[in-house]
């Protein structure tokens, strides 16, 4: 493809750009899975095989000042991240790179995925990494900058500190098994609200069926939608959506087989903070047993609008609207808060 100004794409910048793309892509979806999929999975998850797989990082919570933290609403709520991995090899489970240096990087995607304390309906609220807001310590700033300034721990202590929800547990999501997953499944069907087209693949706008070359373009996309990053993050949040839906209604978990082979693909791609063990993944898994994804609720944090803060491209959250949202995920009251705006839900057609 040639630039405007006629000049052929640079190599290395092509490169990049694909990565980055890659990095963009539905990192909650893994994560969610470890929430709801394998909870309808939850026979396969107790075995010390695939629950050693996943991947952990020690001690997340340990520096954070727990008389700073919000009260625990008794539900489970993990902080779920796409880092700004620069190597094209998986950053977390067991094909992780010895030398992979975890938390010095930016966060593409920043998810919050509250389960019920009666585990019958989840919440995902999409917080845009562009969102400016205090960092402790740190003045204010992009979002996504926590990590790379101070870690899981400062990414946790600002999450927390925006949304007054506590945080019980922190998933790092590998890009590399997006893909695979999707064709596991046989496919995802998306609405798609635009075309679009990367490296000669083409995305038709309409009711697709995606294979998951298909929908890594689907939710790689940003700069040709309106909303650029907003518009990208409902798609990413469509495409974890129509997983969920095909996974859970198409007889690949209700066979051990089909089960136990998506579950080893997951659990390939995930790291978790180290307080979430073996066990206590069973245990989640059983206790989310009657979790559907018609009970799960896609969000985006409300905001007022883009603005530049020096020569930075932000986005401004709306503090207020945030509060009434984050207020209803700590009490369990998504389902009502949805109910009285359902334009705040994810749309069946995002762009």
């Amino acid at each position: 493809m040639i630039d405007q100004d006629g000049r052929g794409p640079d190599p290395d910048e092509e490169r990049g750009r694909k990565r980055r793309g890659v990095r963009a892509l539905v990192y909650g979806l893994i994560a969610l899975l470890v929430l709801v999929l394998l909870a309808a999975a939850g026979v396969v998850i107790v075995t010390q095989q695939l629950g050693s797989q996943v991947g952990r990082y020690p001690s997340v919570f340990a520096p954070i000042d727990p008389s700073s933290r919000p009260a625990d609403s008794g539900g489970q709520t993990f902080l779920l991240i796409g880092t700004d991995s620069r190597s094209p090899d998986p950053t977390t489970g067991t094909d992780a790179a010895p030398d992979a240096v975890f938390g010095s990087q930016r966060s593409d995607v920043i998810m919050v995925a509250t389960i019920a304390e009666d585990g019958q309906s989840a919440s995902v609220v999409s917080i845009p990494r562009d969102s400016y807001v205090d960092i402790p310590g740190r003045g204010k700033n992009k979002v996504n900058a926590a990590l790379a300034f101070g870690g899981p721990p400062l990414l946790i202590q600002t999450v927390e500190q925006l949304t007054a929800v506590h945080i019980d547990h922190y998933a790092v999501i590998d890009f590399a098994g997006f893909a695979q997953m999707t064709d596991a499944v046989g496919g995802i069907d998306v609405n798609v609200g635009q075309e679009s087209e990367r490296d000669g693949v083409v995305v038709p706008a309409g009711e697709q069926h995606l294979n998951g070359e298909q929908a890594l373009v689907y939710v790689r996309e940003r700069k040709s939608l309106p909303g650029g990053d907003l518009d990208r993050v409902r798609r990413q949040q469509a495409a974890l959506r129509a997983f969920l839906e095909k996974a859970l209604s198409s007889g690949t978990l209700s066979s051990p087989t089909g089960a136990y082979s998506l579950v080893d693909t997951v659990t390939r791609h995930v790291g978790v903070d180290d307080s979430l063990s073996n066990t206590g993944l069973a245990q989640l898994a059983v206790s989310m047993r009657d979790l559907r994804n018609s009970n799960v609720s896609f969000l985006t944090v409300p905001v007022t609008g883009t603005g530049m803060e020096g020569d930075q491209s932000v986005v401004y959250l709306n503090q207020t609207a945030g509060r009434d949202l984050w207020f209803a995920v700590n009490t369990d009251a998504v389902p009502q808060y949805v109910a009285t705006r359902p334009q705040e839900q994810l749309s069946d057609t995002p762009r």
